[in-house]
């Protein structure tokens, strides 16, 4: 079976090496510490009610994914922020670009090992994560779901990562860019809405009074790719069955966005959005390092250049002429 070469290389050395065995070690160790605070949490709450103990472990679900979706998060961007940055500050780029591998190939590969880490990761957890479902009662269906997420959430901040690493040079400056990328998702995709909310605050208070639609509402759809819209809402449907979209806009909306936001839709075309998005950065990143186009773009401008030189030659020859 065909493998990407940088995969198995990458692959093979992390194998032979403790940094795994530690890194594995360092996420179970904060994914303990995660259960006990929310073990903790539990059994307080247990005090005050009359609710079996079992059947509250089921939130050990949304605590243990939610940290790990976090680690995972924080992660993935720098690794893969540093492939491609560390390639050029190694001054291995030019060689690596020089084999037969296409440019889509070199990054998909480095991209592929960040997410079979996290995936790694991911499956290290599972027999803490299965206590909310072998006893809490929890639907074994959305263990997988959860796989699901971390996998498409685990290539969206791949794809961060490795397109602002082909934009930098330094591994730091890419981690940092991916970082912003990060907050431009997370708060930008806000933006529109409160923006226009702040400005139109005088027809949203006249329709939550008599009722009509509120077409700030449609401004909304910018919170389709963004990361934690899309976990709130898969963690709504698990747990309570309800959606944050849904009751933002349940009252008084009656654009698009109602439709989005009826049972499993918000999910189905925010994941459609986010792993769009996510092909758009690695087709651009592997367009930023493929050298035939910079070749390309060189040689045209060489060829400008060359005209230009000719011009100025013939001008010089032409006034020496003149002048004799």
């Amino acid at each position: 079976m065909w493998l990407n070469p940088i995969v198995k290389k990458d692959v093979r050395v992390q194998a032979r090496s403790m940094k795994i065995c530690w890194g594995v070690f360092a996420y179970e160790l904060i994914l303990a510490l995660v259960f006990f605070l929310a073990m903790f949490v539990i059994r307080q709450d247990i005090r005050y009610s009359y609710d079996n103990i079992y059947s509250q472990l089921v939130w050990l679900y949304p605590a243990l994914a939610s940290a790990q979706l976090l680690i995972l998060g924080m992660v993935v961007p720098v690794r893969t922020a540093a492939s491609i940055a560390g390639e050029k500050e190694r001054q291995t780029f030019d060689i690596m670009m020089t084999t037969s591998m296409t440019p889509f190939a070199v990054i998909a590969g480095k991209v592929m090992t960040a997410i079979l880490q996290s995936m790694f990761y991911v499956a290290a957890s599972m027999p803490v994560m299965a206590l909310s479902f072998v006893i809490g009662g929890m639907s074994w269906s959305y263990l997988f779901w959860f796989m699901a997420v971390a996998l498409l959430l685990s290539f969206f901040a791949a794809s961060i990562g490795i397109l602002c690493s082909s934009l930098c040079k330094r591994s730091i400056g890419a981690v940092l860019m991916s970082y912003g990328f990060y907050l431009v998702f997370f708060i930008g995709t806000f933006l529109p809405y409160l923006i226009f909310y702040v400005i139109d605050a005088d027809n949203i208070a006249r329709v939550t009074t008599y009722g009509g639609p509120v077409y700030s509402d449609n401004l909304l759809l910018f919170l389709l790719v963004n990361p934690i819209v899309y976990v709130v809402e898969f963690f709504g449907h698990a747990m309570a069955g309800g959606t944050l979209m849904g009751e933002m806009v349940s009252q008084f909306s009656a654009g698009p966005i109602a439709f989005l936001t009826d049972g499993y839709r918000w999910i189905a075309f925010s994941s459609v959005c986010i792993f769009a998005l996510s092909c758009l950065f690695l087709f651009l990143a592997a367009r930023r390092i493929d050298p035939v186009k910079k070749h390309r773009v060189k040689h045209a401008d060489g060829g400008k250049s060359a005209g230009k030189e000719k011009d100025a030659d013939r001008g010089d020859a032409s006034l020496r002429t003149h002048g004799k």
